[in-house]
């Protein structure tokens, strides 16, 4: 293939979408993009509880710590939530390993478009996008191997944080209190329902979240709560106008001790 041509091929495939252009030219580097071999799928990896939720002047999201592969622990230091870029991020659930790829692939989705048109692309545009992501996945979901995001960030012209949550077919849902996904989730939205309120301080949202991940490890094996033994604490990330920032271990230590010592006060009240 002469120079000529070539320049003009990298042209005419040419887009500010980086999956999509991956997928002109080479399909297989997608996580969904290959194809699985014949026969039963392994026991894989999977991440599970994310809680995310808005408040005054921004949005928080968190994730446990602990992934499982059947009936076993397989991880408990695997990392769920991420940035998107500098004012949204992403949790995930469901299959471990293509999740975090699919993340990867966003976060490059994000940055390709805006090093291509010069601007970020919008809340609304980011939140498409990753739908778009996911829907391609369906194959793969329907073997088993499917993946639920939840998707935050700040939306500079309306000056609010906003909240997404989606379905395996890429179905986009904008949420607007508090949102819960993975095996966890219907504890932890029990428990949110039950502490959140509007205009809370990013300080009390910080709290909440433990809280709600605290209940849902209390009720679901695959969940795991603060663990003061190995000092592992949730991620757990905020979004304002001024970006998105990760919560320190620090902040996270203090307060996950704190509702600890304060449950294990109730139960010998009990």
């Amino acid at each position: 293939m002469t120079q000529k041509s070539t320049v003009s091929q990298i042209a005419d495939t040419a887009t500010s979408s980086f999956s999509e252009h991956l997928s002109r030219i080479q399909p297989d580097l997608l996580p969904y993009g290959r194809a699985l071999p014949a026969g039963n799928l392994p026991p894989v990896p999977h991440a599970t509880t994310i809680v995310a939720m808005a408040f005054a002047g921004g949005v928080l999201m968190a994730g446990d710590r602990r992934a499982t592969m059947g009936t076993m622990i397989a991880s408990r230091h695997i990392e769920k939530v991420f940035p998107a870029d500098a004012y949204s991020v992403l949790g995930i659930a469901g299959t471990a390993g293509i999740a975090i790829d699919i993340t990867r692939l966003f976060q490059v989705e994000l940055e390709h478009y805006e090093k291509i048109e010069g601007t970020l692309l919008s809340l609304d545009g980011k939140a498409n996008r990753l739908g778009a992501m996911i829907r391609a996945n369906l194959p793969l979901a329907l073997q088993g191997m499917a993946v639920i995001p939840l998707f935050a960030g700040f939306d500079m012209p309306k000056a609010v944080g906003r909240l997404f949550s989606y379905d395996v077919t890429g179905g986009r849902y904008e949420e607007l209190e508090h949102h819960s996904v993975g095996s966890g989730a219907v504890f932890a939205r029990g428990a949110l329902k039950k502490l959140w309120r509007p205009n809370m301080s990013e300080e009390e949202t910080v709290r909440v979240a433990i809280e709600s991940l605290y209940d849902a490890a209390d009720d679901d094996s695959a969940t795991g709560g603060p663990d003061a033994v190995r000092q592992l604490w949730p991620i757990v990330y905020t979004v304002t106008r001024g970006g998105a920032r990760k919560v320190s271990e620090r902040e996270l230590a203090a307060v996950s001790e704190s509702v600890l010592a304060r449950r294990a006060s109730l139960e010998r009240e009990a």
